[in-house]
């Protein structure tokens, strides 16, 4: 295995007092995108690989996050200036291989960290390779909206079981009649989310169309048949719950965080990423309530949660040498195995013997929603969808203003579909 071929590596150089240039040291160019908590708990992860792998030395380099960040890796990759490794959103896949910046992971190359596609959750491996299933990246956590709630305000009502966690919503109607016991109660927001647009809406709308049975394209097409349908409900229970007061106006992402937070919505549907959030804040007291998460209920037809992963990618970079590789893969694979950490941010390792650990299942909420890897929801597999695509757009110009009143919700599907087809025709 590389891995331990690394280790004895550096072994044998420590036991011959070599240093320095009397010994190889393969240097590794890293790129990430992130920031906040994930790249504190990044940032660790590679100061420990490095002082593990004196013979290999991974050296970071955080980007701004989205387009600039793909931006930055497309121009790079075509002139051979690319990093060695890079994290990588699940959801550009499609857009990557039109733009050839990725290069193929072979079983071998599996082999070589130490790994295989059975260690990862299937949705997670679909998502990381062509149709014909040809491994592009190797996935390293599923990161899906969560449904996080205020368990004080909860405690004695239907809603929540003998174990603490939400019950009784099986439907649009059940989550309504909870909401509104929550405005009765001085909730002023009841549900919060980033509801001017952005990633949060597109979250939730798709989350809704995806318990629908819904797709967004079907054989190249938007919304076909009764994708439409699906659509407009999806939009008209957004906009008919802001109508009722039972979601914020317009709330920028910062602002659905701080009612939640503050006491001023009973639940709060965002991403993993902000589990860390709410722990710390449990930690210092400044809460002031008990928190938890769970998984989006099922409101509708079938179990269904918006998710991306982030992933591990190799640039398409033909002049890179065997020994550069190798040492990538030995990244990758000390990485997986060490992937616990990463939990810490909220996130599901797609590694599943990381989630299958009894630390894991110590580790709470987590373990708790650990369950909706199974129900992950990816982005639409196109180059007009994923991270800061034009499908988000769509959401910021078309979903947002219909979810507020500014346009029926027939029309911002409509307009959707055809906006979206023509950058497909």
């Amino acid at each position: 295995m590389t891995m331990k071929f690394g280790k004895l590596a550096a072994a044998t150089a420590v036991a011959l007092g070599l240093s320095g240039p009397a010994w190889a040291q393969v240097e590794v160019e890293w790129w990430d995108f992130l920031a906040g908590g994930d790249g504190v708990r990044m940032k660790a992860l590679i100061d420990q690989f490095n002082e593990e792998h004196p013979e290999i030395q991974i050296s970071g380099t955080t980007l701004e996050w989205g387009l600039p960040f793909y931006t930055k890796v497309r121009t790079a990759v075509a002139v051979g200036q690319g990093p060695d490794i890079m994290t990588y959103h699940l959801s550009r896949l499609p857009l990557a291989l039109e733009e050839d910046v990725l290069s193929p992971i072979s079983d071998a190359d599996l082999e070589a960290a130490g790994l295989s596609k059975g260690d990862f959750f299937e949705a997670s491996i679909t998502a990381a390779s062509t149709d014909d299933g040809q491994l592009m990246a190797v996935p390293f956590d599923i990161h899906a909206v969560v449904v996080h709630y205020n368990r004080t305000a909860l405690d004695g009502t239907k809603w929540l079981d003998a174990d603490g966690n939400l019950t009784g919503i099986s439907s649009i109607a059940d989550m309504t009649d909870l909401l509104t016991w929550a405005k009765g109660e001085g909730f002023s927001d009841p549900l919060s989310f980033q509801s001017e647009g952005g990633g949060g809406t597109w979250r939730m709308f798709y989350t809704l169309l995806r318990q629908q049975g819904g797709e967004m394209l079907t054989d190249g097409e938007v919304l076909a048949g009764d994708n439409m349908d699906k659509a407009v409900t999806a939009i008209q229970t957004l906009a008919d719950w802001r109508a009722e007061g039972l979601i914020p106006e317009q709330a920028a992402y910062e602002a659905s965080v701080a009612l939640f937070s503050g006491g001023k919505s009973v639940l709060h549907i965002n991403g993993v990423w902000e589990v860390p959030t709410f722990k710390d804040s449990t930690d210092d007291g400044s809460l002031g309530f008990e928190w938890f998460a769970n998984e989006v209920p099922q409101m509708m037809d079938m179990p269904a949660t918006w998710a991306d992963s982030h992933a591990f990618a190799i640039p398409n970079d033909p002049d890179m040498t065997d020994e550069k590789r190798e040492a990538v893969l030995t990244v990758i694979g000390w990485m997986q195995e060490h992937s616990l950490a990463w939990a810490g941010a909220g996130h599901i390792p797609a590694y599943k013997p990381t989630v299958e650990s009894d630390d894991y299942a110590a580790l709470q909420p987590n373990a708790t929603y650990a369950s909706l890897a199974d129900n992950a929801a990816f982005d639409p597999r196109s180059k007009i969808a994923g991270v800061a695509s034009p499908v988000y757009d769509a959401v910021d110009n078309l979903i947002a203003p219909a979810v507020h009143g500014f346009l029926s919700a027939e029309d911002a599907a409509e307009q959707m579909k055809a906006q979206l087809q023509a950058l497909l025709d």
